[in-house]
This record gives structure tokens, sequence and C-alpha cells, in this order.
């Protein structure tokens, strides 16, 4: 796969993991809330990491320079 993510992608994808994970360890949020941001943020930190999106692919977005 081709890489289709910049830097700031990657930057904000991985804050908005962290928060999330924050917000469900200390539990603001809860129940199916909380599994599902840690869902979201598991894949924040995955894509961050191989700089790929697969959601970025139909619709031919790059933010990488």
């Amino acid at each position: 796969m081709t890489k289709n993510m910049g830097s700031l992608d990657k930057t904000v994808r991985l804050i908005a993991a962290v928060v999330l994970i924050a917000l469900a360890a200390t539990g603001t949020i809860s129940g199916a809330f909380a599994i599902a941001a840690y869902v979201v943020a598991a894949i924040f930190v995955v894509t961050s990491f191989v700089s790929v999106c697969p959601a970025y692919l139909p619709f031919g977005i790059n933010t990488r320079k």
C-alpha cells in the first residue's frame, strides 16, 4: 500500500488516541462508549504507525507531502 498520511495527520490521530484512552481509563466514559473509544484509539494508533488510512484510499486523499 502507498503511504497516504502526512505528519500532521499522524500527530492529530495519536493525540486523539491518547485522549480517548484517557477518557475511557478514568471512567469519564464507560460501557459501550468506552469499548468504542478503545477500538477507535487502536485504529488511530495503527494507522498512524503504518502511515496508511484505508478510508482515504477510495477517495484518493493524500495528506503526505
